[in-house]
């Protein structure tokens, strides 16, 4: 399959060029489209084969559901069976932004976007490009992130190019993300608001106006309510080693196991924050990328996911990433280190 590249200015979107999209769409094909978190891979949510096609191009499981993407409350109406207050607090305080709504879906929604669940994750999104194509398409647009399943997510049109070049018709190039990290996702379903993925908007920031929050702690079996939560995902292909603990321990086990992997002599990065970068540079790492200050984690969030695909450019086998402080936007880093190492945690 060709592949069609449109690069489109994302602060005054061509609707000329969108219409190309808009028409694939409602003829039951993909596309990949940019929003503020990553960029996505949509269907048409009410069409299960088009929606189908998704998993089948990213090889994604059957169980995972996907995220709904809205651009009005009209649309978000076709999918959605109740809104609560919870829900009409959290669409005007947070959207459009980087917070999905887990809720009870309408029958028309195919199982093969629910996971077989009774409910539905939905967005609105602020990324001008999408919500113009989504307004056009006058369809909700169910969409994960544009990658192979498990990779790190795309940031980039470019990153969407590396993965989905001759297994899509037409991706949309917007330039980089603005956030870098999926959306939380919340759990509006039950008695109190639960996180099931953590993201772009902070507990703390949900807690100021829905008062708890609780965070969820999945079972090993149990079928995932939203993205994220059951497999790995956002894993490199060199080994991912996460460093945990006082910054002065953590710099120098990370100078320890680079020169283990150099006596190896394996290719390894290091992943850190500017303040310890100028202490690891030391090490000679093949690869020293600076994900930003601890002091603004937005910074971190946004530059994660391109220094794991550039650990996957540079042939990199051993990665050695500096945790940082979990809490605020730092639990949705944090939760994104945690998947892509596996779980493979240094505590020092």
């Amino acid at each position: 399959m060709k592949t069609k590249r449109i690069y489109i200015d994302q602060t005054n979107p061509d609707l000329k060029l969108l219409a190309e999209a808009a028409d694939l769409l409602h003829s039951g094909e993909v596309v990949a489209f940019p929003t503020e978190t990553v960029y996505g891979l949509g269907a048409n949510a009410l069409d299960a084969r088009a929606c189908a096609k998704i998993f089948e191009i990213k090889g994604r499981p059957p169980d995972n559901p996907l995220i709904v993407h809205v651009s009005n409350r009209t649309i978000a109406d076709t999918v959605i069976a109740s809104w609560n207050e919870a829900a009409e607090i959290c669409m005007r305080t947070f959207w459009p932004g980087p917070l999905t709504l887990v809720l009870p879906k309408k029958a028309l929604v195919p199982a093969v976007v629910t996971g077989g669940l009774e409910t539905v994750a939905i967005r609105m999104p602020r990324h001008p490009v999408a919500l113009a194509l989504i307004e056009l398409t006058g369809l909700p647009i169910a969409a994960p992130s544009a990658n192979i399943s498990g990779k790190p997510s795309p940031t980039s049109g470019e990153h969407v190019w590396q993965d989905l070049q001759g297994r899509i018709k037409l991706i949309i190039d917007a330039g980089r993300c603005q956030v870098g990290l999926e959306s939380t996702v919340l759990d509006l379903s039950g008695q109190i608001p639960t996180i099931l993925r953590p993201g772009g908007v902070t507990r703390e920031e949900l807690q100021k106006v829905l008062g708890e929050v609780e965070v969820d702690q999945p079972a090993p079996r149990q079928a995932p309510k939203a993205p994220g939560m059951k497999y790995r995902h956002y894993a490199p292909n060199g080994e991912l080693l996460l460093i945990l603990g006082p910054s002065e321990r953590v710099i120098a086990r990370i100078l320890t196991e680079t020169r283990k992997a150099q006596a190896n002599s394996q290719k390894v990065a290091i992943l850190c924050t500017a303040e310890s970068a100028p202490l690891l540079e030391s090490g000679r790492p093949d690869l020293l990328f600076v994900l930003g200050s601890q002091k603004l984690p937005e910074e971190v969030g946004v530059n994660l996911f391109q220094g794991l695909r550039l650990c996957d450019e540079q042939g990199i086998e051993v990665i050695l990433a500096e945790g940082v402080e979990e809490s605020g936007l730092g639990m949705a880093i944090m939760n994104r280190l945690q998947k892509a190492a596996g779980q493979k945690i240094i505590r020092v």
